[in-house]
């Protein structure tokens, strides 16, 4: 996608990105660890903000602005890694797990909803929805401990502890 980044550290990962002239990530606020004075920030609302502001969800993200170096972590140990996401490509992720993404990767959310995600998650949980819309793009998660990747045959089927899972192609179902 054109950006160059550098993931660093063992128990608590940081990841720093070298943005160019004209590029730009978002990010949630609180991850920002250090930026070069060049890089300028500015903050961006995310779509449907009303739905956002109901599900009690954050309605702004933070954006920064090459030429520069910035760099970011979670306050927890676990393993941050980069998705590079082809134009048109989506992905499902579980919320709270985002760190980062280019700018043209679009986010949205979809609230899964259900009895049995009322009895063990409130009112229900929050899936994240990212699609690299109009060009390649990536997103930067970060996991709770160790992330391993499991692939599924058409038809086959494993049960996952409800925390126990990151990220998903949509066309896993999931119930």
């Amino acid at each position: 996608a054109g950006y160059t980044y550098h993931l660093a550290g063992e128990l608590v990962p940081v990841l720093t990105v070298e943005l160019r002239e004209r590029q730009s990530i978002y990010f949630e606020h609180h991850i920002l660890l250090w930026k070069h004075p060049s890089v300028s920030i500015t903050v961006r609302s995310m779509k449907g903000m009303l739905k956002r502001m109901i599900a009690g969800m954050q309605i702004f993200v933070t954006e920064a602005h090459g030429p520069g170096h910035l760099a970011f972590s979670r306050d927890g140990v676990g393993h941050i890694f980069g998705l590079h996401l082809n134009e048109g490509q989506e992905i499902d992720v579980r919320e709270h797990q985002f760190l980062a993404a280019t700018a043209d990767v679009e986010y949205t959310f979809d609230r899964v909803k259900g009895a049995g995600n009322i009895l063990f998650g409130g009112n229900g949980f929050f899936i994240d929805k990212f699609t690299a819309r109009n060009s390649s793009g990536i997103l930067w998660l970060h996991g709770y401990g160790n992330v391993f990747v499991v692939e599924l045959a058409d038809g086959e089927q494993i049960d996952v502890e409800p925390g126990g899972w990151l990220f998903k192609d949509p066309s896993v179902s999931m119930e």
